[in-house]
């Protein structure tokens, strides 16, 4: 694959996502699900479909939003990330993806991402969750750290070295409007936990 920032970008899933998605989904398989979330992007859309379609829960109600995106990446989206790296040196590419409130050119911070996803998530997703409903939300690295970012407490420098893992199931159990408990739960045949951690994952186009 070409290694690129994806960021908006609508690409699909790769075969090995599809595979990987399926296979998460059988990690999951002791929950029924009330209502599901994912953002506007098609490769998040056709991960939760597969898991759906795989556990056999194809009615669950999906809204899909804009607001679950993955971040915008700006003037480096589309890029070759080796390249970029070359242009403006691997301390300033680390700085863009790796820092809580700096941009990309033209793009957006993770704090960026947290102003759009946490507002939705609580209007949206805390409500069911406070009211004992059982939510599946499918969504991308830097719009998932804002949720964990507020359900762990986590401060921003935190959450932007915090790698989220790919097809990984991250359970929280409500009572109430609390956490009460968070798993993450191994899934056997996933190849891997996060595409930033090696380059080699980042060119299967995994995200």
């Amino acid at each position: 694959m070409e290694n690129r920032f994806t960021g908006w970008s609508d690409v699909p899933l790769t075969e090995r996502g599809r595979q990987d998605a399926a296979t998460a989904a059988k990690a999951m398989a002791e929950f029924h699900f009330d209502a599901a979330f994912t953002s506007d992007l098609v490769r998040a859309q056709d991960t939760l479909t597969i898991i759906l379609d795989t556990l056999k829960q194809s009615t669950v109600p999906v809204a899909k939003d804009k607001a679950l995106n993955e971040r915008h990446y700006g003037d480096l989206q589309g890029l070759n990330k080796a390249e970029i790296a070359e242009k403006y040196g691997q301390e300033k590419v680390s700085l863009w993806r790796r820092s809580y409130s700096t941009r990309p050119p033209g793009g957006e911070s993770i704090e960026d991402c947290e102003r759009r996803v946490w507002p939705y998530t609580e209007q949206q997703i805390l409500p069911l969750l406070h009211a004992s409903k059982t939510v599946l939300v499918v969504a991308h690295g830097n719009s998932l750290r804002p949720m964990v970012m507020h359900l762990d407490d986590l401060t921003g420098d935190q959450v932007a070295v915090l790698e989220i893992g790919l097809c990984t199931p991250y359970i929280y159990t409500f009572e109430g409007a609390k956490v009460i408990n968070k798993e993450i739960r191994d899934v056997p045949g996933i190849v891997t936990l996060g595409a930033s951690q090696t380059e080699a994952k980042v060119e299967e186009g995994r995200v």
